[in-house]
């Protein structure tokens, strides 16, 4: 341990551990992952970096507050078994936080060492240990309370709220409208960053603690709040459901053949496996020269699904320039190192038609960057007469979502002007007393791990209700 007189001196002059990468030019032809992860040297060496500040700013930059320096001690010292159980404390999935969240804006954002270098690998170190889920000791289970609870969805939001009421004593169930456990991160990420048998074992770890599940629900359809609370004998429910309705472009040309929306085309390849057809029943179409608006982690991760379908030209067009785009910097690196090409500062302006009827061009306008808007951000406006066309015969809108319209079947509670559900930021309680609710669905679109956090706080609130 790197101590002097019994106090933790970091490794000042060891730079940051690169992370495990397999090949840009081969990772491109395949969905295998692009990151393999940290082996137990790096992982150590990486841990000898670590500061052992006296106040943490890195926990106050967790959503969840996992104490950082304390599983990185634990890692140092070969302590992996410790060093989980730690993490585990405050999340269920550090295997997939490790993985997908912007630590860059969060625990590393806040790292000492980034101030005048590069910041501790706080994701690849969690990462690490969530990979080894046999090392973990068996969670605390507090006795069976006999109430029940009802979770709608089983995204992040759903799991860590699931998770941590499984293991106060409450009996729950999570209504689940696909086929599979997990929500975005089966639908919604690829499999090249997440993949789904590490999903699967986070669900099948909720399965271990009693946590049942119902798929093929669409609650609202199903069953209501009101059933749920009545005839179908729940104490409480912690609506999850996620905001996966499409934002549209509004341009002529938009219901035309080929042109997607991210969700519809991501869901079809990582849910529904359209790489694999004709070995799955689910056809998509493998473009040739295929563009993605929009400059977020769903657009990235739509190009880099085309680029891997067989794509010979994927685009990224934004609005505005590349270093406003708002996806991870990582995402955006792996993305032009597997070969995808970035257009900023244009606008679509229509969706053409060719002889076939199918979409075999954009007209776009090229903007360039005037006077703040109210963010604080120059805002673009379009350059007089710069006006472009862009071959592709497949199209990809990726400029955000909206909230689903099931919050409003399954009733019961307030909802704000734009159908997103009205609920106390620090407890996730709706204006009904025995609904609470969380995630993208609350929120709006926003990281997994924040989603998680909103699941943990809502179950605390229910647990202190249910037991008054």
């Amino acid at each position: 341990m790197p101590e002097v007189n019994g106090r933790w001196i970091a490794d000042m002059k060891l730079p940051r551990t690169p992370d495990n990468e397999e090949p840009a030019a081969e990772r491109a032809c395949d969905f295998r992952p692009v990151d393999k992860g940290f082996t137990e040297e790096m992982a150590i060496a990486e841990a000898s970096r670590c500061m052992r500040c006296k106040r943490p700013l890195c926990v106050d930059g967790c959503p969840v507050n996992i104490d950082i320096p304390l599983f990185i001690t634990h890692i140092y010292n070969r302590e992996f078994g410790h060093a989980l159980d730690t993490i585990r404390e405050s999340s269920m999935l550090p295997a997939i936080c490790g993985r997908v969240c912007p630590q860059e804006n969060q625990c590393e954002g806040k790292c000492i060492r980034g101030r005048k270098g590069e910041p501790v690998a706080i994701g690849q170190l969690e990462r690490f240990l969530g990979d080894r889920p046999e090392l973990a000791s068996t969670p605390h289970m507090l006795p069976k309370s006999g109430k029940r609870v009802a979770v709608i969805g089983s995204g992040p939001s759903g799991i860590a709220c699931a998770g941590e009421l499984a293991r106060n004593g409450f009996d729950v169930t999570i209504f689940e409208a696909f086929m599979t456990g997990g929500g975005v991160l089966v639908y919604g990420i690829p499999e090249f960053r997440l993949p789904k048998a590490v999903v699967k074992r986070e669900i099948d770890g909720l399965k271990e603690l009693g946590v049942k599940f119902e798929y093929n629900s669409v609650m609202g359809r199903l069953a209501d709040a009101e059933e749920l609370l009545g005839e179908k004998g729940f104490d409480a429910i912690y609506v999850a459901t996620g905001a996966g309705l499409p934002k549209f472009l509004n341009i002529p040309g938009e219901n035309l053949p080929n042109v997607f929306f991210a969700n519809e085309y991501l869901t079809r390849v990582n849910l529904m496996k359209a790489n694999s057809f004709p070995e799955f029943d689910t056809p998509t179409k493998r473009g040739k020269s295929v563009v993605v608006f929009g400059g977020g982690n769903v657009a990235m991760d739509a190009v880099r699904t085309a680029k891997r379908l067989g794509a010979d030209r994927a685009i990224i067009a934004y609005r505005r320039t590349e270093e406003e785009m708002p996806c991870r910097k990582a995402e955006l690196h792996h993305a032009k190192a597997e070969g995808v090409e970035v257009m900023p500062l244009v606008s679509p302006l229509e969706f053409l038609a060719g002889e076939d009827g199918n979409v075999c061009a954009i007209r776009v306008q090229r903007m360039e960057l005037g006077e703040p808007d109210t963010s604080g951000r120059r805002r673009p406006v379009p350059i007089e007469g710069a006006i472009e066309e862009i071959p592709c015969d497949v199209a990809i809108s990726a400029i955000g979502t909206n909230a689903n319209p099931f919050a409003k079947l399954i009733g019961g509670m307030e909802l704000n002007k734009w159908g997103y559900i009205v609920a106390d930021e620090e407890t996730g309680q709706t204006t009904n007393p025995k609904i609470w609710a969380g995630g993208d669905i609350v929120t709006g679109a926003a990281t997994v791990i924040l989603a998680m956090g909103a699941g943990k706080k809502a179950a605390a609130d229910i647990t202190e209700k249910l037991a008054g």
